[in-house]
């Protein structure tokens, strides 16, 4: 929707109910216009960037994301396997055109990325559970794009083996799906062990945005498997927001560790298993201004969590 359709919506609802439309969000002062898009309109896309250690960027009219590619690691290390996510307040795609400023940090206008993945999960990522605590791969060492919108991004990445204990591996395949008008990715991983039995994936929301070094706020709703967390004030940037949906009948655990908070759900290798990754910005798009818009946001989505026949 345009701003002038925002703005006539608004206004229709003040007709229908005598009530006075929330006032509009007030954004950072703009660092530097980015360059202006070829296309306004909303578009599900998903992007490799080569010139920026190859990240993967993905995003709709709502929500915008990157994870890290290997080159990553030696050129910006600690670098990891967790889920970026950015606040964006316009409709049309422009995490390529930000992320090309070298500046992606700061307000050009369009939305702008102050959260603090590290090497914690952020939105979503995951590791297994074992000896109290979690052990989690590196960056994506491959990617396959099935389709760059504009309705949908769909894409899936590997992840290499990576040590679980001692003698220990496993490996990941994920497959991403956004489509446009939501703000949850649909997540469909497929763990690879080298030893047999059932493992205990712990699936986390990062604690930490650039500019506040305190959490945010958490709810929790295990019988609905649901994380909503409603990210620190940042100053001007407003406030983060993630959530984890999940199949409840998977969970074995909720739990914290210093950098997250994660679910832990009970996994079978080699058998897929799907779980959700949303967020929003305070200040963007989707209208998601207070705690309580988050947390029924993400508590009303309905969400189909059937795993596909083939993994891949």
């Amino acid at each position: 929707m345009s701003r002038f359709g925002s703005r006539a919506a608004a206004f229709a609802a003040l007709l229908l109910t005598g009530a006075a439309p929330a006032p509009a969000p007030v954004l950072p002062p703009i660092a530097k216009p980015l360059p202006a898009p070829t296309d306004r309109r909303p578009r599900a896309t998903v992007v490799l960037a080569p010139y920026r250690y190859d990240d993967l960027l993905w995003e709709n009219d709502r929500t915008a994301h990157r994870i890290y590619g290997r080159a990553l690691e030696a050129a910006e290390p600690p670098s990891g396997s967790g889920v970026d996510s950015w606040g964006k307040n316009v409709p049309w795609a422009f995490a390529d055109r930000q992320l090309r400023t070298g500046d992606q940090h700061a307000y050009h206008g369009e939305g702008l990325d102050f959260y603090n993945v590290g090497t914690a999960r952020g939105a979503g990522g995951l590791g297994v559970w074992q000896d109290n605590k979690l052990w989690t791969s590196r960056n994506y060492a491959q990617f396959r794009i099935f389709k760059n919108g504009p309705d949908v991004a769909d894409f899936e990445v590997r992840y290499a083996p990576w040590p679980v204990g001692v003698g220990h591996a496993v490996s990941e395949t994920r497959r991403f799906t956004l489509p446009l008008g939501t703000a949850f990715t649909r997540m469909v991983s497929t763990i690879t062990a080298d030893t047999p039995g059932p493992l205990l994936i712990g699936i986390g929301i990062g604690k930490r945005t650039t500019l506040a070094d305190t959490d945010g706020a958490l709810t929790v709703d295990r019988a609905r498997g649901v994380l909503s967390w409603w990210g620190p004030e940042t100053g001007d940037h407003g406030r983060m927001a993630i959530a984890l949906r999940v199949d409840p009948a998977m969970i074995a655990d909720i739990r914290d560790d210093a950098d997250n908070h994660l679910v832990l759900l009970r996994v079978t290798p080699g058998r897929p298993f799907v779980y959700y990754s949303g967020s929003a910005w305070s200040l963007g798009e989707g209208g998601i201004r207070t705690r309580a818009d988050w947390d029924r946001y993400v508590a009303d989505a309905r969400l189909d969590f059937t795993p596909p026949k083939e993994a891949n």
